[in-house]
């Protein structure tokens, strides 16, 4: 994507390596840190481009990213994640940013919907992602339906 270790692929063009790192981050920081015992194997990343930063030490960061109508009518983000050991850097925040960006160049501007932690929604509130409905419980942990709509600026 660009020189500073950002990586956005479809899944028949994710390499064996990348998609192993993927899934270690993810299932380390949901299942064994979340402490959620769930398949993260579910089926949805064949369907999905992939972007992740690896700055030249390791996967640090991913998320997953779906066009309009493939999982949702709008487009989405998930399994947004990032290594214990680089939390509080803005990391996360530059990996949502990465990815409203990417899902733009792939789908144009267009509302994006997620499914985030109920602990994140200010987080995702700075983003221009608008509450919807009530919290429900998603692998045992809060979660809230969120949407942003189309044409929201993007700033890293």
């Amino acid at each position: 994507m660009d020189s500073t270790g950002w990586h956005l692929q479809r899944w028949d063009r994710l390499t064996c390596d990348a998609l192993h790192a993927i899934y270690v981050l993810r299932q380390r920081v949901f299942v064994v840190e979340q402490r959620c015992a769930y398949l993260d194997a579910d089926g949805h990343d064949p369907r999905a481009w992939h972007l992740w930063h690896d700055p030249g030490t390791g996967l640090d960061a991913c998320a997953r990213l779906f066009a309009p109508g493939v999982k949702y009518p709008e487009a989405s983000v998930g399994r947004v994640v990032t290594a214990p050991e680089v939390r509080g850097t803005g990391l996360g925040r530059r990996l949502v940013a990465q990815s409203l960006l990417a899902l733009e160049s792939i789908a144009g501007e267009v509302p994006v919907r997620i499914s985030a932690q109920a602990h994140l929604e200010r987080f995702y509130k700075s983003f221009g992602f608008v509450t919807e409905g009530s919290a429900y419980m998603e692998d045992d942990i809060p979660h809230l339906a969120m949407v942003r709509p189309s044409g929201g600026v993007v700033t890293l």
